[in-house]
């Protein structure tokens, strides 16, 4: 069976995104999610109303491939570089608000738990999920391209 590393991320995100959005009542943005930058590095808010299920979407899938994860890490792996104008860019983290109130909504749903104090991991609920959706992402590639067959697992 597939897992989320054996699949390309944005189409297993997409496809993880609009199973939550359908499927997943915990999961709701909040109502200053259409008003709020991502991070100090953006100027403007999101342009997809639906964004709020892709970075659930796309959390979801770097705390199953990197986790344990904290938020800071988190923060670091979403930021990006903000432009000073005529001074040298920098590197900024992403907004804490944002990835700590998603992975509450995830907690809440079942599908992250805490660890140990080192952050957040996948529950095994998480994990039959991502892998269910990265099975699917992988029959819809293989009826595009027959010759990926090749690389599948033999288990």
């Amino acid at each position: 069976m597939p897992t989320p590393y054996d699949v390309p991320a944005q189409e297993f995100i997409q496809r993880l995104a609009d199973y939550i959005k359908e499927n997943i009542d915990e999961v709701k943005p909040p109502p200053w999610a259409n008003n709020v930058k991502t991070g100090a590095h953006v100027q403007r808010p999101p342009d997809d109303p639906d964004w709020w299920y892709v970075r659930c979407a796309s959390l979801l899938r770097k705390i199953y491939v990197h986790g344990p994860i904290g938020i800071e890490k988190l923060r670091a792996e979403y930021g990006g570089r903000k432009d000073f104008g005529v001074r040298p860019e920098h590197a900024v983290k992403a907004s804490g608000a944002i990835i700590r109130k998603v992975l509450q909504q995830l907690e809440k749903a079942g599908l992250v738990e805490k660890y140990q104090n080192k952050g957040r991991r996948i529950t095994k609920e998480g994990r039959k999920l991502l892998e269910e959706i990265a099975d699917e992402v992988m029959k819809d590639l293989l009826k595009k391209m027959p010759e990926l067959e090749k690389y599948q697992k033999s288990g």
